[in-house]
């Protein structure tokens, strides 16, 4: 079963899935006369804009749930990896993925708004939603909504938990199964709250961990800052392969750069838009602008923060696809979240460990939380009957929790692979729906824009626009035209 579940995850997350997201952020990037430099500025006064209502959260509280889940351990182990694998170059790649992402991501988050409703008194959207009233094909929606319960609810959690437990056990010497239990408690305090809950954690955690991140980051450069001009020089070197040293990897940096860009900052993968769907906002395309900006948050901040503690100070190994090491500054030294321990101990000695053990800490149990909140959206668009869906929704919560506690004493690599490729399953579906979908998700970008010339403040009114099924809008339009 193993043997057969890897073969799966060959396929689905093979070359095809990760140059499919690379052109199809391209696309749109073009569609739309590259938004995400012309409207950089909308994306950060959108932020802060907007309020919560007894349905929805502010823009703000959406997009740090977004960015809760973007901003996981693969902002450390990720970006080490990449390097390890693909060379400096692979950064490049990475912002580059990011960049053109943006664009997957303001389609999918737009959609997630135009069609969301209201089940059990809160905003609920997401690929299921905009699957079924888009595409008309229930069973499609079904399918992504499933693989999001197994994938989000029951098999992932746990990696993130293991990722907890270890850190803190290496740094401080705590008992992962210690570490389990107070894990287990403050999530369920927060998952058992609902969505606003969440909303209202994640508004104050995301802020704290990611300025506080980066700030470590920009300290370790400021004091290495003479080797700042060679590094950005070395990335770009090896990412076209002009650098004689790494003269065998071009591919490879491509590959791992565009891979761990893709998985770190979830552009197009189906995930971001639930926690889109749940925000208060007058038009949809302004919730797609701060989701394209989450993207950046994760890639072009948090992981770029990792690579260049790692890259400035020297701390990293850069392996032969054949076997051996182009690079070796570390020997014996496995790639992960040791590189970045070790870049930070260059800064203040036996720093490290304890600075991204809590750093892990903060990025993998927001990724927790926000894989509670994909899976009780998905959970939710199954169940129809409202008594049915409270009690299951209670269930997937506990099934979560017990979930994160085994993951901080054990992990599976059994599961890990299932989780994988659920993930990849939903981003197969969502790619492909967005492409589909493309027509109403472009059309609400030039509304707002003309709109916003007319020195409106921009609602979106779908009959307008000849966009069927967004019926809900019917009722939040007279909100806002008072």
């Amino acid at each position: 079963m193993a043997q057969f579940v890897d073969f799966l995850n060959s396929l689905v997350w093979s070359k095809a899935l990760i140059y499919l997201c690379l052109l199809v952020g391209l696309y749109f990037s073009i569609r739309m006369r590259f938004f995400q430099v012309r409207h950089i500025k909308d994306m950060v006064k959108l932020l802060f804009g907007g309020k919560d209502s007894e349905q929805g959260v502010t823009s703000f509280q959406a997009f740090a749930m977004a960015v809760a889940g973007r901003v996981g351990i693969g902002n450390i182990a990720g970006v080490a990896t990449a390097i390890a694998m693909g060379g400096p170059g692979a950064i490049f790649w990475m912002w580059a993925i990011a960049f053109l992402g943006a664009g997957s991501a303001y389609v999918e988050s737009v959609l997630a708004q135009m069609y969301k409703e209201e089940r059990d008194g809160q905003y609920r959207g997401g690929p299921a939603y905009y699957i079924e009233k888009g595409l008309g094909m229930r069973w499609y929606g079904v399918l992504f909504a499933a693989s999001t319960v197994l994938a989000c609810g029951v098999l992932l959690p746990g990696v993130q938990a293991y990722n907890i437990g270890e850190s803190i056990n290496n740094a401080f010497g705590v008992n992962p199964a210690v570490t389990g239990g107070f894990v287990v408690a403050l999530l369920g305090l927060i998952i058992f709250g609902g969505v606003k809950r969440i909303g209202k954690a994640a508004e104050l955690m995301v802020p704290f961990m990611a300025i506080g991140y980066i700030v470590v980051a920009l300290i370790i450069i400021i004091v290495n800052i003479k080797a700042l001009p060679g590094v950005i020089a070395l990335i770009f070197k090896n990412a076209f392969g002009l650098d004689a040293a790494f003269g065998g990897l071009l591919g490879s940096a491509i590959s791992w750069g565009v891979k761990r860009g893709v998985y770190s900052n979830e552009a197009g993968q189906g995930t971001g838009p639930m926690a889109a769907a749940a925000a208060e906002v007058s038009h949809p395309a302004k919730q797609g602008l701060v989701q394209a900006f989450s993207v950046y948050v994760d890639t072009l901040f948090v992981c770029s923060a990792t690579a260049f503690m790692i890259l400035i100070t020297g701390k990293y190994n850069v392996h032969k696809p054949g076997g051996g090491f182009y690079v070796e500054n570390l020997p014996g030294v496995q790639y992960g979240p040791k590189f970045t321990q070790l870049a930070v101990e260059t800064l203040i000695p036996s720093f490290g460990a304890a600075f991204v053990a809590i750093a892990l800490f903060f990025f993998a149990f927001s990724t927790l939380m926000a894989y509670y909140y994909y899976s009780e959206t998905s959970l939710a668009y199954l169940i129809n009957n409202e008594k049915l869906r409270k009690v299951l929704i209670n269930i997937l919560r506990v099934l979560l929790l017990v979930s994160s506690f085994y993951g901080t004493i054990r992990t599976a690599s059994f599961a890990w692979a299932l989780g994988d490729l659920g993930v990849g399953l939903m981003a197969w579906l969502n790619i492909i729906a967005i492409v589909l979908l493309q027509k109403p998700a472009l059309a609400t970008l030039k509304d707002y824009e003309e709109q916003k010339a007319k020195g409106l403040d921009p609602v979106f009114d779908p009959e307008k626009l000849g966009i069927e099924k967004a019926d809900y809008w019917k009722e939040i339009k007279k909100k806002y035209q008072k």
